[in-house]
């Protein structure tokens, strides 16, 4: 009979140890359910921004198109300092 009671007691740890370990691993899963659920938020919160910031860019060139005032290029001159510094001692 020593036997057969410590086969039961070896299940009964064994059955303890496996709910404690399916415990836990029910715990981590909603833990890690809670953080997709957050990244999802904060993804849906970075698209609103993208949309909004794609949305006023657009308004702007529709601004800039249809407005009459157009800004052209200005011709960059590439003096040295020495060349400026020559032409403004001349004055």
């Amino acid at each position: 009979m020593t036997n057969h009671d410590d086969v039961a007691t070896s299940l009964e740890q064994l059955l303890e140890s496996l709910i404690k370990m399916v415990g836990r691993a029910n715990k981590n899963n909603d833990n890690l359910q809670k953080k997709i659920n957050q990244m999802n938020e904060n993804m849906d919160s970075l698209q609103m921004r993208i949309s909004q910031l794609e949305w006023i860019m657009k308004g702007q060139l529709k601004e800039r198109d249809g407005s009459p005032i157009r800004t052209y290029p200005t011709h960059h001159h590439t003096h040295t300092p020495s060349e400026i510094h020559d032409h403004i001692s001349h004055f």
